[in-house]
């Protein structure tokens, strides 16, 4: 069976994603909450898959080595890799962005961001694929520190796609509809959320965009 390690799991798309590919794919669910976790991988058993769970912080890198080098010696490798962890600063003018909020927002989005890529890259190989999320909002008002640092990791992966497009692993960058996530609602509190997609139709619809 096929690996997917999915970054960011254990809620919202990247949840979504891993029962949508768990008929398919062996899923490596990371993130933070275990409980959370622990709901995804009940999910993945009763869509017929087989999930390994791994409560962990991206930002840490020595977890990061230590999860990179046991897929390694379990599998040999990936063949896919979805990244969807991401920190949502809260909302303010450029001015008075929170010297907190915009190192997270540095620290998650962009440096680890950028490991992840020098420790999967080799797992994924010739012929496997990275997937990761753009949201667009860089330059938006009052998006300053999510915006910038959003944009900043979308940079980073065109140049790795950029960099490999001869040579592999295959990178794509999607951009999924808005949907009712906690992101979301951290900048759109109190929207009427009916029209939104749901993060189990947007899995469907941005899997089917990928030659897997």
């Amino acid at each position: 069976m096929k690996t997917a390690l999915i970054t960011g799991a254990s809620r919202g798309l990247g949840a979504a994603l891993a029962v949508a590919l768990a008929p398919t794919h062996h899923i490596i669910a990371v993130g933070k909450t275990t409980g959370a976790l622990e709901e995804i991988d009940d999910q993945i058993k009763a869509a017929g898959g087989q999930g390994t769970l791994a409560p962990m912080d991206i930002t840490v890198d020595a977890a990061m080595q230590q999860l990179c080098r046991s897929i390694f010696d379990r599998w040999g490798g990936l063949d896919l890799w979805i990244h969807t962890a991401i920190h949502a600063a809260p909302l303010a003018p450029a001015g008075h962005i929170g010297t907190k909020d915009l190192a997270k927002s540095i620290t998650i989005n962009i440096e680890a961001t950028a490991r992840l890529i020098g420790y999967v890259g080799p797992l994924l190989g010739q012929n496997g694929h990275a997937v990761f999320m753009d949201d667009p909002r860089g330059g938006a008002q009052f998006f300053g520190a999510y915006g910038a640092t959003k944009a900043a990791q979308i940079a980073l992966a065109r140049s790795w796609a950029a960099e490999s497009a001869k040579t592999g692993p295959h990178v794509h960058i999607l951009t999924p509809n808005p949907m009712p996530t906690a992101t979301r609602a951290r900048f759109f509190p109190g929207e009427d959320r009916s029209p939104l997609a749901s993060p189990t139709s947007e899995a469907a619809r941005l899997l089917g965009l990928l030659s897997l």
